[in-house]
Order: C-alpha cells, then sequence, then structure tokens
C-alpha cells in the first residue's frame, strides 16, 4: 500500500506549477557530502514489467555455460569505426554503436541498405560457432535523437527543444512510432533516446536536447515517447516488431552543472535533483525503460560514472529499474582513479556495460583481470550479464535471426515516407513561437511580393542541427538531405513559386515582405558550451533587416537555434519575429504556418532573456524578470504591438567570439595572437611588418569582407613556426576524447617541397613529439580553392601532449616556402578534411 500511496503522491506533482520547483530551492537546501544520496529520499519505485520465470531460467542456464571471456564481452560496446566483426566474434562483444561521425564502411555516411548490411555482418559474427559456447546475439545501438539522423533521406524531426514548445504529448508517442520503425526498417534494434534533461543553464551545449527547463514538461513526454519507441508493457509487439529498445539519459543532473558546462559538476541538492532533475525518470520506467545511461556530469564532484548510491542503491534500490546501465563514451575514464582502459570501480558502482568506442580492447584484457585477481566479483558480473541478456530476450533478439530478416527490415520505402514526414510536418507547425507580430504582418497575403534571403533560408544544416548525418552537423552538402525541404525552398512552393530566395539579399524587384532566415550555427555537446546568452550574428542578417525596414519593406525574422538567445536588436528590426528553433527536414512546416494554413500553436518551453546574461533564468525563480515568459507565445488572434526593446545586452565590451573559436572574421579569440616562436620566447607577428626575406610574416586579407583572414607568408630563408599562443594554460582533455579536432580553414596560395608540420606545445613551451605532417594535405588537388582541415587532438595527446597544460594549441612549422591564408580556427568535428595521426 505504502507503494501504491508515494506513486500516487508522485503522479500528482508533475501536475504542481513549475514554480515548485524554483532556483531558490537550490540554496534553500544543504548539498550532500562527496554526491552520496540517500536512498530513503528518492521515491519508490515499482519495476511494471514482472520478472518472467522462463527468461529467468534462460539467463542462469546461459551464464552457466557462458565463459568468463564471453561474460566480459557482453559488458563492453565497441564504436563501429573501430570494432570490426572479427573482434565481436573474437572478443564475444555484447553490443556495437555508431559514434555520431561513423557509419558503414568507414563512410561519413552511408545508405540505409548499407546500415542494414553491416547490421548483418555484425550479428553474424556474434552467432559464429565458438566451440560449445551459447550465441548470444549483439545489439546495435545509435544516437536517433531526432529521427534516425545518421541514415541519408531519413525523417528529421524537430530538437527536443522545440517538441517541447508543442505539449504534445501524444505526437511525442507518433514520433517515437516513426523513430523506432525507420530503424527497423536499417536493422537497428537500441536507440539512445530520449534526453531527460531538465535544463537550468541554457549555455550549456546540449540545451536544445532537452524539452524544458520546466520538470514538469519534461515528465509529461517521458512516457508517451518511451511507449512510442518501445511499445507498450504487455502487447506482443513490445521491444519487438515495428518497435525497438529506448534509453533514458543522462542520469542524472546533466542539466544543471555549475557554469553550464556540459559533463561538468552539478551542486544542487539532493530534493533538487530528485524532484527537478529526474523528473523524468520514473514516468520512463513506469512505461518500461529498458535502458538508462549514465551521464557525464558530477554531483557534488562525485562522477555519476562512479555513483553507487544514485546508479545502484537509488536507480535500482529505490526507483526498481529492471533493465541495464549503459555508460557514455568513454565517460568511466573520469572516474577518480580510472582511465579509459581500466575502470573496475565504475562497474562496481552499478554500471552494466561499459560504451568503450575506441579503448575496449584494453578494457577488455583489464577487465578480465580485474575479475580472476577479485578486485570485480564474479557475483558482479553475473547480474551485469544478466541485466544485458534480460533486456536481449524481452527484445526477442534470441529467435528474431538477422536483422535483414526481422519485421519491416529492408523496406526501404519506410525511410522518409510521406506519412512520417506528415508527422514530423505537424511537429514542426505546433513547434513554432510567434514572439512578435506587429500590425499583423503574418500571416503572409496573397499577391504579396516576397523576398526570401539570410543564411539559413536555403541550408539544411542550419534547420537540422547537431546530430545529424555527423556528430556535429557540419561538413555536409545539401544533397546528402535527400527527401528534405529548406524553408527556402518551402516557401517558394507554398507561394506557387512567386517567391523569390536571394542568397546576398539584393533583389530586382522591391518585395513587399523580406522573410530572413538565420541563426545559430550546427553544434553538439561542449563544443556548443556558450559564456553568454549573446547571439553572434556571423552574417550579419541584422544589416539586412534594418535596411530592409529603411526601404519600407516588411520584416519577417525566421530564427534558427539550438536556446533562447538575446536578438533585441534583431527582434526591433523585425515586423514579425518567430522562433523556429531546429525544425528538422521539414521545411514545408515553417511555410503552412507563415501563409495561415495552420496557426501557432507553440509555447516557449524556455524563458526568453531580457539581458544576455540571463542564462539561468527559469520560471518560478525569485526575481524572474524574463523578456518572454515560460509559456509565451502568440497566436494569429493576438492583435498587439510590440514596442522597440532595450538594446542593453548586459555585457561587458569584449570579444565577440565564441567559445572554442581561436580565430574568425579576421580576430583573435580573448587572450589569444598569432606569435613566431624563438626558443622560448614569442613574437607577436605585426600585419604587413617585414620583406620578402623575413622568415615569416603576416598580411591582414579579405575572403567574406573586409580583412576577415590572414595571409601567411614563410619565405623559406631559415626555418619558422607559426603559433596561436596563448595568455595562460589551456586544459583541452575533455575535448581529446578522439571525436573532437582543430578545425582550420585555409587556402594554400603556394608550397614548396618541404614538410609542413602541425604542431602543438605545452608549458615551457615543449612541443608534443615532432608534430603532424600535413604537406600531402596542403599539396591536395584544386589549389587556391578555400578548404577545411581537421586535425584530432587526440593525435597531440598521443605524441606525449598534455592535454591540461597547453600553452600554444596550434602551431604551423617549416623550414621551406609555404604562403597559406588562413580564415578561422576554431574546435570542430573530427569529419571535415580529416587528417591521420601519425
Amino acid at each position: 500500500m505504502r507503494k501504491k500511496i508515494i506513486l500516487a503522491l508522485l503522479g500528482s506533482a508533475l501536475l504542481l506549477p513549475a514554480s515548485t520547483f524554483g532556483q531558490s530551492e537550490i540554496n534553500n537546501q544543504a548539498p550532500q557530502q562527496m554526491g552520496q544520496a540517500n536512498p530513503q529520499n528518492w521515491p519508490i519505485g515499482n519495476d511494471p514489467v514482472p520478472r518472467n520465470a522462463k527468461i529467468e531460467r534462460q539467463i542462469k542456464k546461459l551464464l552457466a555455460k557462458m565463459s568468463l571471456e564471453q561474460k566480459v564481452g557482453q559488458i563492453i560496446q565497441g564504436d563501429i569505426d573501430n570494432t570490426t566483426p572479427e573482434d565481436v566474434y573474437q572478443y564475444h562483444l555484447g553490443s556495437v554503436l555508431n559514434g555520431g561521425n561513423s557509419a558503414p564502411g568507414d563512410k561519413q555516411w552511408a545508405s540505409a541498405a548499407e546500415w542494414l548490411a553491416d547490421a548483418d555482418r555484425y550479428y553474424d559474427a556474434s552467432m559464429r560457432r565458438h566451440g560449445k559456447l551459447p550465441h548470444i546475439p549483439l545489439t546495435w545501438g545509435s544516437d536517433a535523437v531526432h529521427g534516425h539522423n545518421n541514415v541519408i533521406g531519413a525523417t528529421l524531426f524537430p530538437h527536443n527543444i522545440g517538441l517541447g514548445a508543442m505539449r504534445n504529448p501524444e505526437l511525442m508517442r507518433k514520433i517515437g512510432e516513426v523513430t523506432a520503425m525507420e530503424m527497423r526498417v536499417t536493422g537497428l534494434d537500441w536507440t539512445f533516446a530520449p534526453t531527460l534533461a531538465v535544463v537550468r543553464d541554457d549555455r550549456w551545449g546540449r540545451a536544445y536536447e532537452g524539452y524544458s527547463e520546466n520538470p514538469n514538461l519534461v515528465a509529461s513526454y517521458a512516457g508517451p515517447l518511451v511507449e512510442g519507441i518501445q511499445g507498450k508493457i504487455g502487447d506482443a509487439d513490445w521491444l519487438k516488431g515495428a518497435h525497438i529498445v529506448a534509453t533514458a539519459k543522462h542520469f542524472v543532473g546533466d542539466g544543471g552543472t555549475v557554469d553550464g558546462k556540459d559533463q561538468g559538476d552539478n551542486i544542487s541538492s539532493e530534493a533538487v535533483l530528485r524532484d527537478q532533475q529526474a523528473a523524468g525518470y520514473m514516468p520512463a520506467i513506469n512505461a518500461g525503460i529498458q535502458s538508462i545511461m549514465a551521464s557525464y556530469n558530477s554531483w557534488h564532484g562525485e562522477k555519476m560514472h562512479g555513483n553507487k548510491s544514485l546508479l545502484t542503491d537509488v536507480l535500482r534500490g529505490r526507483m526498481k529499474f529492471g533493465g541495464f546501465v549503459v555508460g557514455d563514451w568513454n565517460g568511466h575514464g573520469q572516474v577518480a582513479g580510472c582511465t579509459p582502459t581500466n575502470c573496475a570501480a565504475s562497474f562496481n558502482a552499478g554500471l552494466d556495460m561499459f560504451m568503450a568506442p575506441d579503448s575496449w580492447k584494453e578494457l577488455y584484457a583489464n577487465i578480465l583481470q580485474d575479475v580472476k585477481q577479485g578486485k570485480i566479483s564474479k557475483a558482479r558480473l553475473d547480474e551485469a550479464v544478466g541485466n544485458v541478456l534480460r533486456v536481449k530476450l524481452r527484445a526477442g533478439l534470441f529467435e528474431s535471426g538477422r536483422p535483414s530478416s526481422r519485421p519491416y527490415a529492408g523496406q526501404f520505402d519506410k525511410i522518409g515516407s510521406d506519412e512520417h514526414r506528415a508527422i514530423a510536418r505537424q511537429a514542426v507547425q505546433e513547434s513554432m513561437v510567434l514572439l512578435k507580430n506587429n500590425d499583423a504582418v503574418l500571416p503572409l497575403k496573397s499577391g504579396q511580393k516576397i523576398l526570401v534571403t539570410g543564411d539559413g533560408a536555403n541550408n539544411h544544416m542550419k534547420q537540422s542541427g547537431g546530430w545529424t548525418l555527423s556528430w556535429q552537423g557540419t561538413g555536409l552538402s545539401e544533397a546528402e538531405f535527400v527527401g528534405a525541404t529548406t524553408i527556402g525552398k518551402a516557401i517558394m512552393q507554398a507561394s506557387n513559386n512567386e517567391a523569390v530566395i536571394s542568397e546576398d539579399g539584393e533583389y530586382k524587384q522591391k518585395p513587399d515582405v523580406a522573410i530572413v532566415v538565420f541563426g545559430e550555427d550546427p553544434y553538439a555537446e561542449f563544443q556548443g558550451d556558450v559564456p553568454d546568452l549573446m547571439f553572434r550574428d556571423k552574417q550579419d542578417n541584422l544589416a539586412l533587416l534594418k535596411k530592409y525596414q529603411q526601404e519600407g519593406i516588411k520584416t519577417v525574422s525566421i530564427f534558427l537555434s539550438g536556446r533562447p538567445l538575446w536578438v533585441n536588436e534583431h527582434i526591433n528590426a523585425s515586423d514579425s519575429f518567430v522562433a523556429a528553433w531546429l525544425p528538422g527536414s521539414e521545411g514545408g512546416g515553417v511555410a503552412d504556418i507563415l501563409f495561415g494554413k495552420a496557426d501557432f500553436k507553440g509555447k516557449l518551453s524556455f524563458s526568453w532573456p531580457k539581458l544576455a546574461n540571463q542564462y539561468r533564468l527559469n520560471v518560478g525563480d525569485k526575481d524572474y524578470d524574463p523578456l518572454f515568459p515560460y509559456d509565451y507565445g502568440l497566436s494569429y488572434k493576438d492583435r498587439k504591438n510590440m514596442s522597440q526593446l532595450s538594446i542593453n545586452s548586459g555585457l561587458a565590451a569584449g570579444s565577440d567570439l565564441p567559445v572554442g573559436t581561436w580565430f574568425e572574421r579576421g580576430k583573435e579569440g580573448a587572450g589569444l595572437s598569432f606569435s613566431t616562436i624563438q626558443g622560448t620566447k614569442f613574437e607577436k607577428l605585426i600585419n604587413g611588418i617585414g620583406t620578402n626575406d623575413t622568415p615569416l610574416r603576416s598580411l591582414a586579407m579579405d575572403r567574406h569582407r573586409q580583412e576577415d583572414a590572414r595571409r601567411f607568408i614563410w619565405s623559406g630563408k631559415s626555418p619558422a613556426t607559426l603559433v596561436l599562443v596563448g595568455e595562460g594554460a589551456y586544459d583541452l582533455s575533455r575535448e581529446s576524447n578522439g571525436a573532437v579536432a582543430i578545425e582550420i580553414d585555409y587556402r594554400v596560395n603556394k608550397i614548396g617541397d618541404a614538410p609542413v608540420n602541425l604542431i602543438s606545445y605545452n608549458i615551457g613551451p615543449q612541443a608534443a613529439g615532432n608534430g603532424i605532417d600535413i604537406s600531402a594535405m596542403l599539396k591536395m588537388p584544386a589549389p587556391g580553392e578555400w578548404k577545411t582541415m581537421s586535425v584530432p587532438l587526440s593525435c597531440f595527446e598521443k605524441q606525449g601532449l598534455d592535454m591540461t597544460k597547453i600553452a600554444v594549441p596550434l602551431g604551423i612549422s617549416t623550414q621551406g616556402v609555404l604562403d597559406i591564408s588562413i580564415s578561422r580556427v576554431a574546435l570542430g568535428s573530427s569529419a571535415n578534411g580529416l587528417v591521420k595521426c601519425q
């Protein structure tokens, strides 16, 4: 009875006003010592999936027959970029995943048919005869976070921040069903979704992966989405047929870290962690979620991947979670005393499966040794393997055969089908939020001359955001978005091709209305962390808006972003301003609303800041003072004009470059400067100083605008090194995980025969190894064209660089002739123009 009462109280808590979970609670609760939870303070769960006697007998029989090596393999997941089918066979691996930049055939992206063929190859390897050992089928996990977003032609839904604005749990169920179906077509059976973070600091690079700052809204979405992906408990197709295994992530506290940093520390009280940050987990567990992913973040200094009080005592003991706990990308390596290849502590804390994309082989050997030496008990190993097997058995993997033989496999016409795109289009319609509509400029009127411009007007990457074909959602051609429709093209179609798209914003015939589509460039995870909520307009869309208003043209802004941002000047220069978030593949949903085929329904699920430093602005806070409050959103019935907004951003003057951008628009990032190195001293390069005989000189030059790039010329008279040096030490250990790279936008004007090396330095300065030879890449065909080069930070780490004490993030050294122009240096993804480690 006590369990029923507490569960009933928890259910009613989801209906409480958001102020119940205000920021003031964080300050009024005593913190826990070193992140240790008190399980008795958490709700008592009731595993809605009772143990099946037949399945439990199968698990017991399998465990009795499995070798120690086979058991260890079952708790390890490798990335397909670093794991072959032969590896799966030899090491008995229980799972593989495709990371954000991984695809079949070592491609950057692949077709649905290639995914299905690869699924068969890995499955077949797991089922090959291994002496008398039992066959254990493999499961394949994928970040299908806004549709099956790794596959060309898939339906791309709005990212979660947009879905939160819909307030439509039942549509979330349909979105889950579509995602599961499209994954089934390609042979995959497990998604790393949904994200149930409650975002309390909008600087966080994963803010768009959260539905809302309000835990009530997050909780209301968790159950329907899980049921959409997995099916309903008790139904014949639960986890089977058109459904797959879902993952609730990231347990727990990722949305409330200090300074809004990804993988940072959450210092909220246990009450806030439970009632606010974990609000979505009980509904997900009650819906039968079978996988939960541990979070990168810490709680009061204790990394979640090693927090036994939360992973075991709370999640399993108190909340009665009955599936298995999977780690995040090498997240176990961040636990105190651990490395990515050695971490018994994380396993003993409650992790059932290590996500060890590129570290799995050494990890396998170390776990095997730990079990033999007693650092990991055989009972704990059997428990974890049993948890994994239980989900595989529930999902029918032991009898379902090859992925290509399962229901819906190979029905490629379901990928991006009209039916699926219609659901995504509805989600776009319902997610858009109208913030301003002076003089009822919208909806657009019949017969109006319409101009569409802005850097997002015809740009699939900007409207789809991160986690789209690549980890960061960058480096893609428009041709890769098969079946998708840009916002600009959709507006043209809706206007019977009378609207005109202008890339540069110019026009021949004066329009009545100018629609400017602009916003944030794509990003994912910590590469999206920002210092404040100032929108840094790289393409100067503000100038376009002001120009049109001065010319008497009505202006409509379609703002693409993964979080609310300070855009007061842009709003002032717009007669109508729409927060479209990251709508995905169906630009037609945007056009439907603009032309009045449907009305605006979207309401803000995040408070919109009045100042750029209001990044921890949440409904229910003391002194709550937003520009647009939580739940704000106009419809066409609302007839009110907005006065001019203050253009005081609340920020001090300083560098306007984003975090992780070291050089762009002709400016070095804060504290950085281009210099030469002589021994242990740096000498700043001054543009225009020197002659043709000077070893290295710098010239300002134009690429997109006046003096927005630099030209560096090595005369070849003597060796010279160009360095981008900072004022102190940089800690890039978090970014050296193999998936983050230094991206350089460059153009080779002239190159000699001498090697050209990229090099980085520790404090001292001390170089990392001999550097990385990029001569061959610089000499690649099409000289004189602008290109992008990506150098994984892990390359420098492998050469011996201490990634916690970097003095020079980037250096270019040669003894010969080199003339190269550079327009941008920034942290990005290991995708475009990838330089292989030497």
